[in-house]
């Protein structure tokens, strides 16, 4: 009888265990689609400083939504909002969706061979997917172009935002319903869970963190998967740029860079002035300027950018080591050298 009766609690065990494996298995499942900012709000991070306020009249994601991809929306009164810029909307530079195969790190060839693969192009600026999960903004060197005008925006996506929208987008300044329209449809394209790169065994632990330090681990394990802030470093072009010196570079991921990045901007112009486009004049022109030392260098535009001027406000931000880093700007060239013949 007492054989039988130790062999039912151990069922009964085996029973309760299986229960609450699957259990945790369907907690797993359920914790992947959700939003990585509400996973760190439950498990008691502190709530993320720029959550819209859709109380402002005129404010929601379809606002947002058409600010940033078309640069205008309908205001409060019904009517269309004047551009914030005339020259560039936010994807000029950013993609709206992710553009980075892994979210802890930046890899500048494995982003141009992720983006490729997505069908997107390859931008200067970081994408917006996954923005507002972020704290920093304008980090690293942007400091040596913005001066002063980063220190606000360095820790606030509001001023972040308004320093593009003026600066870097030659516009500006939003109004309270943009704003917090932006951040609504900013909020919509956050990172979720699935996107980080979790083990079962990280989903696991926190998916049954209850208590502070397990709910701090967790919180942890979550923040090392994806950047808090994209870094910034600017480069000098090289300074050997000799025309005749061999090209060493991978063609074939030159052209990725020329089709995914400089055509975006420049064919049909786009948001530039300067057309260009897969005719072999195109082709033949950059490689005979790109080791110059003027505007249409390849190398000067890659590493300095362009800069605005009254009567052109129209302008090319530069790559970032983060963004292009020395082999592709040989690929590039590798690529033009070989495409001209």
């Amino acid at each position: 009888m007492k054989r039988k009766f130790v062999l039912a609690f151990v069922l009964l065990g085996v029973v309760l265990w299986s229960g609450y494996r699957l259990s945790l298995a369907e907690r797993v499942e359920e914790l992947k689609t959700k939003p990585v900012a509400e996973v760190l709000e439950g498990l008691g991070d502190e709530p993320l400083p720029h959550k819209p306020d859709l109380s402002v009249p005129g404010a929601s994601v379809e606002n947002g939504r058409d600010l940033v991809l078309y640069g205008s929306a309908l205001g409060p009164d019904g009517r269309l909002g004047k551009r914030i810029s005339r020259h560039f909307v936010c994807t000029a530079c950013h993609n709206v969706e992710r553009d980075e195969p892994d979210l802890s790190q930046t890899n500048p060839v494995a982003r141009l061979e992720y983006v490729a693969s997505k069908g997107l192009p390859y931008l200067q600026g970081s994408a917006l997917y996954g923005i507002v999960n972020r704290t920093g903004f304008y980090n690293g060197d942007y400091y040596k172009k913005y001066g002063d005008l980063v220190t606000k925006a360095r820790h606030d996506l509001r001023e972040a935002i308004q320093l593009c929208a003026t600066e870097c987008s030659q516009g500006r300044l939003l109004e309270d319903w943009e704003m917090e329209s932006v951040l609504a449809y900013l909020w919509t394209i956050g990172l979720k869970m699935e996107d980080l790169k979790l083990s079962e065994q990280e989903y696991q632990l926190i998916a049954e963190a209850k208590y502070g330090d397990e709910q701090s681990k967790a919180i942890a394990t979550i923040k090392e998967k994806y950047l808090s802030g994209m870094p910034a470093t600017f480069v000098d072009p090289p300074e050997d740029r000799k025309r005749n010196q061999p090209v060493t570079g991978d063609a074939s991921r030159g052209k990725l860079i020329y089709e995914l990045s400089c055509l975006h901007c420049h064919q049909d112009r786009r948001y530039s002035f300067f057309l260009l486009d897969s005719s072999q004049l195109s082709l033949q022109f950059l490689d005979k300027h790109f080791s110059k030392y003027d505007r249409y260098s390849v190398y000067q535009v890659v590493r300095y950018g362009t800069s605005p001027v009254p009567w052109k406000r129209a302008y090319m931000p530069q790559y970032t080591l983060e963004k292009m880093d020395e082999q592709m700007l040989e690929d590039l060239r590798t690529y033009l050298r070989q495409a001209a013949m």
